[in-house]
């Protein structure tokens, strides 16, 4: 049979990165490619008495089908954590989500027709140009630094993209690059979305995961038109595994977003709702987060060590405050994917991410993402340490 699929399925393709990556499977690879959180900080023991006792007490409604948006109950229990983060908003502001991830998909559907334009940090999250490619926009981005977008350049690429529909960013330890967008670049950001009338999406996975320094404002928390959809998720503070993110929007907006879920899945499991909001009530979430935090911090620090010790001077890195990950450049020239492939995996036993597909434009072959949160330390050092080895050796050769 030919299956005639429709022109958006041109810009779904696999991931090239994902098939290399697949490689580093092999439990003698050290892999440093993934961003997952690490899975021994899971409340393992809390989560199964929540679930336990959701399904004892409650089972009948638990297990039944609820209100698209989610529950009423974990979404006002949202809304009470978001107004302690400066945003001001109540239960019906909040729309539960299967992950963030369904958020990027969800409002790219609301507001991208084909050759809209969407506005990105360069580099930017890999999941969210993939979820924004069946729509077909075209891209316009903007430069980095280690305080996050440049806002004069921001405005240069508006002047450029006049009716730009959408703005994505990761303000808080962006994935791949680990920067933070400072307090004054939000209070711009949202002024120049004011004033050029275009929508903000934040997205915000890493934001309570900040191991050192002041929590910095939300960009929601100076929005004053309802253009800034906030998005955050359960998934590196509790479990992935519980497919649990949100959005926090004008009620307008989430309206037009719960649409879009009915028709997409119709709601998030009841059952996963109902445990998460009796983790709420019962357990100090506030205290295992603290926890996730002090064990991050102690990896990132000891990666960063290592690679001082151990990297040619010349490949630069990022220093994070919070998040999953680090980001490396290398000299001009130097092909980080060819790299992994005929070095890294077979002589380091040593998996990253190759940077290249981060970038939604020109893609630039000499940056990685490396994540320090899922190897135990023994194996940051030996990974890093013959990683370092083996790029000395050859940039220097």
């Amino acid at each position: 049979m030919n299956i005639r699929l429709a022109d958006r399925m041109s810009q779904v393709k696999p991931s090239a990165i994902r098939e290399l990556l697949q490689l580093g499977a092999d439990p003698s690879i050290i892999s440093f490619g993934g961003g997952y959180p690490d899975a021994s900080l899971f409340p393992l023991e809390h989560l199964e008495a929540v679930f336990r006792s959701v399904i004892a007490d409650n089972g009948h409604e638990a297990l039944q089908y609820t209100v698209s948006n989610g529950s009423p109950k974990l979404r006002g229990q949202i809304a009470a954590r978001m107004s302690r983060d400066g945003i001001d908003c109540g239960a019906d502001n909040v729309l539960v989500l299967q992950g963030a991830q369904q958020g990027l998909d969800l409002v790219a559907k609301m507001l991208i027709d084909k050759g809209d334009v969407i506005i990105t940090e360069n580099p930017t999250f890999l999941g969210a140009l993939i979820a924004f490619n069946p729509c077909e926009p075209r891209y316009a981005t903007v430069r980095m630094d280690d305080d996050g977008m440049d806002m004069d350049d921001l405005e240069r690429t508006l002047a450029r993209n006049p009716g730009a529909k959408l703005l994505y960013t990761v303000p808080d330890f962006q994935n791949p690059t680990g920067v933070t967008l400072s307090l004054e670049r939000r209070r711009k950001l949202v002024e120049l979305a004011n004033r050029f009338d275009f929508v903000i999406l934040e997205d915000t996975p890493y934001r309570e995961i900040r191991y050192q320094g002041e929590p910095l404002a939300p960009i929601k928390s100076f929005d004053t038109e309802g253009r800034v959809i906030y998005l955050g998720s359960f998934s590196k503070i509790l479990a992935p595994g519980l497919r649990l993110g949100w959005a926090v929007a004008s009620e307008q907006i989430i309206q037009q977003l719960g649409l879009l879920k009915l028709a997409a899945d119709t709601q998030c499991s009841t059952l996963n709702m109902a445990a998460v909001s009796l983790f709420l009530d019962t357990y100090d979430i506030d205290a295992h987060i603290a926890t996730i935090r002090r064990t991050y911090r102690r990896k990132k620090d000891l990666m960063l060590d290592t690679i001082r010790r151990t990297f040619p001077q010349d490949v630069a890195f990022t220093e994070p405050s919070g998040g999953l990950f680090t980001w490396l450049t290398f000299p001009e020239g130097f092909d980080t994917t060819r790299f992994m492939a005929d070095h890294a995996l077979p002589e380091a036993k040593v998996a990253y991410v190759p940077g290249a597909t981060f970038f939604p434009l020109r893609q630039e072959a000499n940056h990685a993402r490396v994540s320090y949160s899922t190897q135990s330390d023994e194996a940051i050092v030996k990974g890093i340490t013959a990683l370092g080895q083996l790029l000395t050796a050859r940039l220097q050769a």
